[in-house]
């Protein structure tokens, strides 16, 4: 094989192994200490931003939010946001150290909402970001009674 053929190679391979390090170092070495530190400390300032996320098959993932009365809102960069597609699902929530009960759903046509409730989910974002790389609006509204 010519070398000039062997580069191209090297990059994916090495890509490929960058981006399973980091997937495998979020599962089994970062959100356990998220987790952790959620249940640990619900007063903290970690808790203010970080709720746990349980779908209803019973993985529970630690995702930021912004709650506004009884609307939770979540940015998804990640595909898990794809549960809440065609009507949304039940999920529960750990925030502060209560556990709620809501439905979640994903906002998939509404970029001006979606834009609009990132400026406050995630204030701290670039304002150049292209609006795709700023994940996917998850909206839960919570039980009634919560």
């Amino acid at each position: 094989m010519r070398w000039y053929l062997k580069w191209p190679l090297v990059l994916v391979l090495l890509a490929s192994t960058l981006f399973i390090s980091v997937l495998l170092y979020q599962t089994y070495v970062s959100n356990p200490r998220v987790v952790e530190s959620l249940k640990r400390d619900p007063a903290g300032e970690r808790a203010g931003i970080v709720m746990l996320l349980t779908f209803p098959d019973g993985r529970t993932i630690p995702v930021n939010y912004l709650r506004e009365g009884d609307t939770v809102f979540a940015g998804a960069d990640g595909p898990w946001w794809r549960e809440f597609r065609d009507g949304g699902a039940l999920v529960t929530l750990l925030i502060r150290g209560e556990t709620l009960a809501g439905h979640a759903a994903v906002i998939l046509d509404d970029p001006q909402y979606t834009a609009e409730v990132f400026r406050r989910l995630r204030p701290k974002a670039p304002s150049w970001l292209p609006a795709w790389l700023n994940g996917k609006l998850v909206v839960i509204t919570l039980e009634s009674g919560v």
